[in-house]
């Protein structure tokens, strides 16, 4: 027997934005084995380890109803990072999280369309009321993409990890959402 379950698609002007599939592993993978990654709850080299993670986001779709979307480029359903909605059962808030996977993607406002596209998704699909970002302290391209989607930092925030805490920044709920 095969359980499935559908995702939203997502696209915006450079964007596809989809649900996780088998192949993305790879990318995830190769971008978790990196330095890059160190904000971002990395370096995972451990396989089992790299698995897991993947399975997490996926499931989140199955368990949630909502999930991270996997980010590719028009034209190319290669997987180059991973936005939106993301709610483990010990987040003490809905988060709007990103990764690009693909240094060479950086910088481009890729993320930003992405987090933009997935945000708007939140609010005026799912019908969240509020969201965060939860950023490692010293991720300067986080906060400055945080800040361009107009996400304000929240001191009094619960800390989604108390003994290792974050900076976390309040999203703005959409005028007509």
């Amino acid at each position: 027997m095969i359980v499935t379950f559908s995702t939203p698609t997502l696209e915006t002007e450079r964007l596809v934005l989809r649900g996780p599939k088998f192949d993305d592993f790879e990318p995830m993978r190769a971008f978790y084995a990196t330095d890059r990654s160190s904000m971002a709850g990395g370096p995972i080299t451990d396989l089992r380890q790299a698995w897991n993670a993947f399975a997490h986001i996926t499931g989140m779709w199955a368990l949630r109803g909502f999930g991270t979307f996997i980010v590719t480029l028009r034209g190319n359903d290669t997987a180059v990072g991973a936005v939106g909605p993301y709610y483990p059962i010990n987040w003490p808030e809905k988060e709007l999280g990103w990764t690009c996977w693909d240094a060479g993607l950086e910088g481009k406002g890729l993320m930003f369309e992405a987090a933009s596209a997935t945000r708007d998704f939140a609010f005026r699909v799912l019908g969240w009321d509020t969201a965060v970002s939860y950023i490692e302290t010293g991720n300067t391209r986080s906060v400055a993409l945080a800040e361009r989607l107009g996400a304000v930092l929240d001191p009094n925030a619960v800390q989604p990890k108390p003994d290792a805490p974050c900076l976390v920044y309040r999203h703005p709920m959409p005028e007509a959402a």
